[in-house]
């Protein structure tokens, strides 16, 4: 529909509601419209277009005034049952078996947020009805026992047995508190945030949830869940009309905005009269050194998230001080040998945006210095300038993402909304500003060459006293205290208790788990509206694939239109590196484009690619043959996307950065090394899944194996060598990666992958020919891969609370075979029996599984505390499989869950990846449309018969654990090998 039509439509009476605003959101091809609810107070934005990825979002302000995460327990327990769908688990009958594009709810510092997303119009009101009945009726005012299993409850299975706690949300918070990122950014808030809501827990401190009683809990609830309170998003192709007047009449209408008091504002906190230093401690384990792995960070309170210019100039300064490849204030502070690790954090989901400047692996020594550093270049940038070509870079590198609008796999409407609540939250009248940005972006071009950024630096940075410099330092044995002291708590408290109040505990105990093993009835399981069969299609989405000739190079073209950009992606066979330098091309792609180069600095080269197209990047994939599947492609990728005509740029770039780095620039190459072991020790510490299940099934699958030699902790390991050992193996380092460079990039090794339409093949193809045509060639033979499978059940022990237990095998092993049954087995085995044993009754945050057509299959737990308990289960699914019984109508539920899982939205990238790697994979549309039809015609009876094939997978037994190393130690027996996550040594 034409935009001025749209507005023109949508301009009128909407009778139970106030038309606040209506204006054109001309760089969303959309209209908005501000309404507020005139009998509830409901605040409604809608942004109306003709995407059929619909939003629907509701959200409430809820700041805390305490540190028992009621906020956060409070949105899991909504989510369990309500009013008209009185079934235990709502948001899980909805994951099994509804088309949704996204679904979640989502706690912050102070707003609870409650967003679904659907291309299906039913499965859109379906989804959306029962989540506006469970945020206004929720079944945890009847059962307490909600409050319980996802909040925090006493566990005793007997009088003599040990008091323990237990709760979804106590664990999962057990997991944040373990991450020392999670730590810092908690006690940044604390520190500058001392007389708001903001320096309390909307997630809860472990320490802390356990004090939270179930009035209180339901008093919150009761005082902040009102419409007055809310605030409602609508988006996409929408009959907007239908929609208001539904919401008016099933929910708002029955709400008086005059029946409640609500003060839900955060306390604005003023300046100090002098910036603050505070020091903190975050838990190691014995193993890791005290020494360089402290974390310093100056933290400064910037305006308001209302002000789109401050908003927006926040994101652009950080790209030029922190984020860029030699960003000024980034490079000083490694020059200065003050940590390895320098990267920045910058939050706006608050009233008063927060930006934290980090440096990880330095000491508490180095402190003063860290300050004087940082102001030094922070005054010396305002007298002397910030680099102009950095500033553009980055103001064209958010420009570009914003006009993209590519959000991978999260719904654009979903995104957008989340922007806007950073502001809408705060002015009820400004829903808009940061998503209709284009004004802004022009604002701050036009001044930025007015000394803008220099001037902002000396307000907001420099002459800004709402500032604390904060010290995390290490602390051993800090774990173990912690775990004493809440032991010692439930020991005293158990102490105190009569031989009858301990039965009572007891009988409590059994009476949540009968809760919990209790399934919920079918009549009230129908209660939840389902689409049937009938509504889906056997047709699989479509497959771009047009395989061309240019400059004696096979191109896929993926034939579509991309809005002008062409996506690019040359793509390299590895079959001539050495099995003993494929781990090293893990570090080649940390290398490329972040090096000097013969014509550029790496700073210099970081901002002519970000000036003049959106980006190019490097990376490693694996191809398996699904015709052939011990036939496994390793294939190094580089990635561009630009304007159709900017081409010629970025393929002279490509070139650059691939033939022409200098690898012997040591001092760099450090840098990244070091840079690289620090963020990898994060990420697997926060993600231990990922490290378990890849760690797990590297020791018997070929794909994993190579994946966890280049990117898994096969790789840290690599890294960590190399980092320890630098000074003596840099000139091997750099030779490595100069043969890896010889043996990857020649003409008989690539395949180009092309995302565009005809317009962008017209403008890519002569001038790739003439590329193709200098690419070197070579006659070098194939490497002979080498893998030789080891069963080395490992448990990685951390200072972590909790657990991430991986159980792997691979099923062809036994003679089975893949069938799309198997995909709907997913979403049985993740919402149904490990949702219900490791989730519900076993308290872990999440838990997972899935398999794939080379017959790789894996079970893993996240933020779990338990490790044996969460084995057996594992042990015990394909006895479940076995007994398998579900209704016609759950069997339909769970087709419809898988399908939904299918069929997620893709823009244009997304579509041209998914093509080529079907190409690559010899993987035809027919296949597809086969495994689609196992889909649809799975049943109670081909469930059953994955039963052996489970058995198979499990009994193999590829055990993998990170976590605790209390837990990890006690379970001994079930290990081969148990070693420190973090490596120390060489």
């Amino acid at each position: 529909m034409n935009l001025e039509t749209r507005y023109n439509e949508l301009n009128k009476d909407y009778g139970a509601y106030e038309l606040v605003n209506i204006e054109k959101l001309n760089d969303l091809n959309s209209v908005g419209l501000l309404l507020k609810h005139k009998k509830s107070g409901a605040r409604v934005a809608i942004i109306s277009n003709d995407d059929d990825n619909k939003v629907f979002s509701i959200g409430f302000k809820t700041p805390p005034d305490n540190d028992t995460g009621m906020q956060h327990i409070i949105e899991h327990s909504t989510l369990c049952g309500s009013r008209k769908y009185p079934v235990k688990d709502p948001f899980v009958e909805l994951c099994k078996g509804s088309l949704n594009t996204f679904l979640n709810a989502m706690t912050y510092p102070d707003k609870t947020v409650y967003p679904v997303a659907s291309c299906n119009m039913a499965d859109f009101k379906n989804i959306m009805d029962v989540y506006m009945d469970a945020v206004f009726y929720p079944a945890m005012y009847e059962h307490e026992e909600i409050f319980k299993q996802e909040g925090w409850h006493y566990e005793l299975e007997d009088v003599d047995g040990e008091l323990a706690y237990n709760g979804v949300v106590f664990n999962e918070m057990k997991g944040v508190y373990s991450s020392a990122d999670d730590v810092l950014s908690r006690y940044t808030f604390v520190s500058l945030f001392p007389d708001s809501e903001y320096k309390n827990e909307s997630g809860g401190d472990p320490e802390a949830i356990p004090q939270l009683k179930y009035e209180d809990f339901i008093k919150y609830h009761k005082e902040y869940y009102h419409p007055v309170n809310s605030y409602i998003y609508l988006y996409g192709d929408i009959d907007v009309d239908e929609r208001l007047e539904y919401l008016n009449n099933e929910y708002l209408s029955a709400f008086d905005k005059n029946d409640v008091n609500i003060d839900a504002e955060v306390t604005f906190q003023k300046a100090f009269d002098a910036p603050k230093y505070e020091t903190r401690e975050y838990a190691i384990t014995d193993d890791e050194p005290e020494e360089d792995n402290t974390y310093l960070s100056y933290n400064v309170v910037i305006g308001t998230s209302t002000d789109p210019v401050s908003y927006l100039a926040l994101q652009i300064l950080d790209y030029a001080l922190i984020m860029a490849p030699g960003a000024p204030l980034k490079q000083a502070l490694i020059d200065a040998g003050i940590g390895t690790d320098v990267y920045s954090v910058l939050e706006t989901s608050v009233y008063q945006p927060v930006y934290s400047i980090i440096t990880k692996n330095a000491n508490e020594s180095d402190r003063d210095r860290f300050v004087s550093v940082v102001e030094d270049t922070l005054s010396d940038i305002v007298k002397n300038g910030l680099s102009k070509r950095m500033v553009k870079a980055g103001i064209n590198y958010y420009e570009f993402k914003y006009r993209e609008a590519d959000f991978g796999p999260y719904p654009k409407g979903l995104m957008y909304y989340l922007t806007m609540m950073d502001s809408w939250l705060y002015d009820e009248n400004k829903p808009f500003v940061h998503v209709e940005a284009g004004e802004t972006f022009e604002i701050i071009k036009k001044n930025s060459e007015n000394g803008f950024f220099e001037k902002f630096i000396e307000d907001n940075i420099i002459g800004n006293n709402h500032e604390v410099v904060l010290s995390l330092v290490p602390k051993h044995g800090l774990a173990e205290e912690k775990e004493a002291k809440e032991a010692e708590q439930l020991a005293k408290y158990k102490a105190t208790l009569s031989k009858e109040e301990l039965e009572e505990l007891v009988k409590q105990t059994k009476a949540l788990k009968e809760y919990q093993d209790t399934p919920s009835s079918q009549k009230d399981l129908e209660k939840i509206p389902q689409l049937e069969l009938k509504d889906i299609t056997r047709e699989p989405a479509k497959l771009y694939i047009d395989p061309k000739k240019t400059g004696g190079v096979d191109v896929i073209h993926h034939n579509m239109f991309t809005n002008g950009i062409a996506y690019i992606m040359m793509c390299y066979d590895c079959k001539n590196v050495p099995d003993e330098l494929l781990p090293y091309i893990g570090l080649l792609s940390s290398v490329l484009g972040l090096m000097d180069t013969e014509k550029y600095t790496y700073t210099e080269l970081t901002n002519e690619i970000n000036i003049n197209c959106g980006g190019i990047s490097t990376d490693a994939a694996i191809y398996t043959d699904n015709k052939d599947f011990d036939k496994c492609t390793i294939m190094y990728e580089v990635k561009g996307k630009v304007l159709y005509d900017n081409i010629q740029f970025v393929l002279d770039m490509m070139n650059e950065i691939i033939y022409k780095t200098k690898f012997s620039d040591y001092k760099r190459l450090k840098e990244i090394i070091a840079k690289l072991k620090s963020r990898m020790e994060s990420t697997m510490t926060s993600a231990g899944h990922s490290t378990a299940m890849l760690a797990g099934m590297a020791q018997f699958s070929r794909n994993a194996y190579y994946s966890n030699e280049m990117r898994g902790y096969g790789f840290y390991e690599l890294i960590q060598k190399l980092d320890s050992q630098f000074d003596e193996l840099k000139e091997d380092i750099a030779d490595k990666l100069s043969k890896l460079v010889d043996y990857i990039f020649h003409k008989e090794n690539i395949i180009v992958s092309f995302t565009a339409d005809d317009k962008g093949y017209d403008a890519f193809a002569p001038a790739f020919g003439k590329y193709a045509e200098e690419l070197k060639k070579s006659d070098m033979p194939a490497c002979e891969r080498k893998y030789t499978p080891a069963n080395v059940k490992t448990g990685y022990t951390s200072a972590s609370q909790v657990q991430y237990v991986a159980r792997c095998g691979n099923f062809r092993d036994g003679g089975y075979e893949y069938t799309g049954a198997l995909r709907v087995l997913k979403v049985i085995f993740s919402y149904d029996y490990l949702w219900i044993n490791v989730r519900v009754k076993g308290g872990a945050y999440g838990c997972m599984s899935g398999s794939y057509r080379n017959g790789d299959m894996y079970m893993v737990s996240y933020r779990d505390p338990n490790l044996r308990k969460t084995n057996d289960i594992y042990e015990n699914a394909a006895d479940y499989l076995e007994h398998f019984d579900v209704s016609d109508r759950d069997m339909v539920k769970f087709i419809i869950g898988t399908i939904g899982d299918m069929d997620t939205p893709m823009n244009p990238a997304a579509k041209g990846t998914r093509s080529f790697g079907a190409y690559i994979c010899n993987t035809d549309y027919e296949s597809l449309k086969k495994e689609r039809g196992q889909v649809l015609d799975c049943n109670v009876e081909r469930i059953r018969e994955l039963a052996p094939l489970v058995r198979c997978a499990m009994d193999e037994n590829y055990f993998c654990v990170v976590g605790s190393s209390k837990e990890i130690n006690k379970e001994s027996e079930l290990f081969d090998k148990i070693q420190p996550l973090i490596k120390v040594q060489g």
